[in-house]
């Protein structure tokens, strides 16, 4: 009876000594990783409007895809609100130029891609890759772009503004 109540305080004590081992390792990662909350945008009369008797989309059902299309179709939506933290974060703010707060939507096959577009500059407020797309950001002083892959397909949307004021060109490869 002693031999096996040595044995169960033994596997206990290793047991409990490899979990707790496992959760510093994963905390001490996860620790030092920051994620900024996404910016949401207000929803304004022309948007409603535009949606017709079409329903939205729920979080329990996915959208269907819309045709596509080879032009980009940018839409104002209004000016992104910015939300007021609870809690100090510990990341930088943006290094970028205060923009305009134009923003322009545009709609691509792999997904939406929402830039605010200032006269010298531009910030990136969300990107949305759709059903079945990746999605993958570059983000430099002069340019940002947007990637969707789906398998072989690649959709690429860049916001430039080295050599003037910021344009978007989208490219399908």
């Amino acid at each position: 009876m002693r031999r096996g109540l040595v044995h169960v305080l033994a596997w206990s004590l290793a047991t409990g000594a490899a979990v707790t081992l496992s959760w510093w390792g994963v905390h001490t990662v996860m620790a030092g990783t920051v994620y900024d909350r996404p910016r949401a945008l207000p929803i304004t009369a022309a948007d409603t409007t535009t949606q017709g008797s079409k329903p939205l989309a729920s979080s329990t059902q996915s959208p269907k895809a819309p045709p596509p299309s080879k032009s980009p179709s940018p839409k104002p939506t209004g000016k992104p609100r910015t939300p007021t933290p609870s809690k100090p974060t510990t990341s930088a703010p943006d290094p970028s130029p205060t923009s305009s707060g134009q923003v322009k939507s545009y709609d691509t096959d792999g997904g939406r891609v929402v830039f605010d577009i200032g006269d010298a500059s531009a910030t990136l407020v969300s990107a949305t890759p759709g059903s079945g797309w990746s999605m993958q950001v570059w983000k430099t002083e002069t340019w940002i772009r947007v990637e969707f892959a789906a398998g072989a397909d690649r959709v690429s949307v860049f916001c430039t503004w080295h050599d003037g004021p910021p344009r978007v060109e989208i490219g399908n490869y």
